[in-house]
């Protein structure tokens, strides 16, 4: 007997790892596809699962089984982005879905550290200056959050 398929719900999270001094945590993709050429570098991402009680739940758990972090402060961006789901990932939800709603969070680590990742999702990883890893990473709204980084931490808009 066929098990149904259970579909992704199209709610997301971003998280991005940080340190104080503004180092950002990027791990690479291992399913990079036919976009594996920019790099599919990107920070911890993931979908929100029926189980999860709200977001700050489902970044908490991406944030474990992508890195095994758990020592941080977790914040709440109060940022939402919604894009098109890029159609080799479409499959994954429901019929007629098309787009999805990403929420961002950043979490701060108090310092640089290694990250245990998890083979079937990430192969490497690497931590940045902010402006480094902006220019890395290969999502539009990944790119923007990082970018944001030194006005939320900080407070300034971002120089050098």
């Amino acid at each position: 007997m066929l098990v149904p398929m259970a579909f992704k719900l199209p709610e997301s999270v971003l998280v991005v790892v940080h340190t104080p001094r503004l180092e950002v945590l990027l791990l690479k993709r291992a399913d990079g596809g036919s976009w594996a050429s920019w790099g599919a570098w990107q920070s911890v991402t993931g979908s929100r699962e029926p189980a999860d009680p709200d977001l700050a739940a489902t970044a908490r758990r991406e944030l474990l089984e992508e890195t095994g972090l758990a020592a941080g402060m977790l914040m709440d961006w109060r940022l939402t982005n919604r894009y098109e789901i890029w159609p080799q990932w479409r499959a994954r939800y429901a019929p007629g879905v098309t787009h999805n709603t990403e929420h961002v969070f950043g979490f701060e680590v108090g310092a640089a550290a290694p990250a245990t990742l998890d083979p079937a999702e990430h192969v490497a990883q690497l931590w940045l200056p902010w402006q480094e890893a902006m220019a890395k990473v290969f999502s539009p709204t990944n790119r923007d959050a990082i970018w944001q980084l030194p006005r939320r931490i900080l407070g300034h808009t971002g120089g050098t």
